[in-house]
């Protein structure tokens, strides 16, 4: 009997803990705000692209004529001039057609020699002749004649000229030279190989590549939903993934008119000039660029998380001084640097904007006086007397 009542009082005393403890934890949600000042000051806003380094000034020395490389005389990473020499071709057939050529051309001009001798001779004697006018008249027809073949003559040793000149032009194209001033960027031959069984299908393999590496610039890569805000001469700020310590800036010097499709993803290229070079700086190097599209140096910025948007319209909470409760007002808001946002008018410098809701538990029971926190039952003094 006596196990069975203390169990029971047990049981109360539980329950009557649990109780206690709901009640005393009881919340009602106030709501606490963090808040920003609204304040004059400068903001930027940009738009990101990521590229990598290109030489501006890239020559692909592709020649057109095949035959065996021979004297190869330059290696990646040299500097050469203009008119230097970079290998030679090695074209027997080209010089048997040269021969050929030449042979031609001599022919064709002794033919005019022997046609302007043999109209020479016809008009002397048309001219000599005086008394019989029917031969004076056969001798015109053998003048006019002797003048068609000589004109004929005359165009065929003008083809045969053109000819001799072609085959000239492709026996000096076996000395390969240097297109232009720069670096050596590949070689992708060497002696003994075969130019006619080199694949020419893309210019990173042909033969060999001359970049002026004075004329490097960035290309990157810009969302078709920010291209409309890019142009030409904006000022862009750039890092390099190689280098962590440099930053360099520069201006939108070109802007594709056609646009890549990637996944689905359009895409347009921005050529963008370095305004200072840095010898660490190589080709095909990663880099980001930062394009600025918009300056104002003394306007009203807040926080961009404080501003919202609602049914197209955007606005903020204000929270005045001794208010618990924010006032809602609608803004016009300008630029964004994706950490502040402009804000044309609406509010005025000072205002405590919302940046932040927090809900707060605070408690709404208290426990009595001179009570230890447990259920106090009548008649109970104590298990122990």
């Amino acid at each position: 009997m006596k196990k069975t009542y203390i169990a029971v009082i047990a049981l109360v005393v539980i329950a009557g803990g649990y109780f206690w403890y709901k009640k005393s934890n009881s919340s009602d949600t106030i709501p606490v705000y963090k808040t920003a000042v609204a304040e004059k000051g400068a903001i930027t806003s940009s738009i990101s692209g990521s590229g990598n380094v290109i030489v501006d000034q890239l020559s692909t020395v592709d020649p057109t004529i095949t035959g065996t490389v021979s004297n190869l005389s330059v290696e990646v990473g040299d500097t050469v001039k203009k008119g230097q020499l970079l290998f030679t071709i090695i074209n027997e057939d080209l010089s048997v057609a040269n021969a050929r050529a030449a042979a031609s051309l001599q022919q064709a001009k002794n033919s005019v020699g022997s046609a302007e001798l043999q109209v020479e001779q016809a008009r002397d004697a048309y001219e000599a002749e005086q008394r019989d006018l029917d031969q004076k008249e056969n001798l015109g027809e053998q003048l006019k004649i002797a003048k068609d073949q000589l004109l004929a003559a005359q165009k065929s040793y003008s083809a045969t000229l053109a000819d001799h000149n072609n085959q000239l032009s492709d026996a000096s194209k076996r000395t390969v030279k240097a297109p232009i001033d720069g670096t050596v960027n590949a070689v992708n031959i060497k002696n003994g190989d075969d130019l006619s069984r080199l694949s020419s299908s893309s210019a990173s393999q042909a033969p060999i590549i001359i970049g002026d590496l004075d004329t490097l610039k960035a290309e990157v890569q810009v969302n078709e939903i920010d291209i409309p805000n890019i142009s030409v001469g904006q000022k862009v700020m750039f890092q390099f993934s190689a280098i962590d310590d440099l930053e360099l800036s520069g201006k939108v010097e070109k802007i594709d008119a056609l646009g890549v499709v990637t996944s689905g993803v359009v895409t347009y290229d921005v050529t963008i000039g370095f305004d200072v070079s840095d010898p660490r700086i190589r080709p095909q190097m990663s880099v980001s660029a930062s394009i600025i599209t918009a300056v104002k140096p003394d306007v009203i910025i807040i926080p961009s998380g404080a501003v919202k948007t609602e049914n197209e319209s955007s606005y903020v909470e204000v929270l005045a001084e001794r208010e618990k409760v924010p006032v809602r007002k609608n803004v016009v808001i300008g630029i964004s640097d994706n950490i502040n946002t402009e804000i044309v008018s609406g509010i005025e410098p000072g205002d405590k904007v919302v940046t932040q809701t927090i809900n707060s538990g605070v408690s709404g029971a208290s426990t009595a006086s001179g009570q230890s926190g447990g259920v106090r039952i009548p008649g109970v003094g104590g298990f122990g007397r």
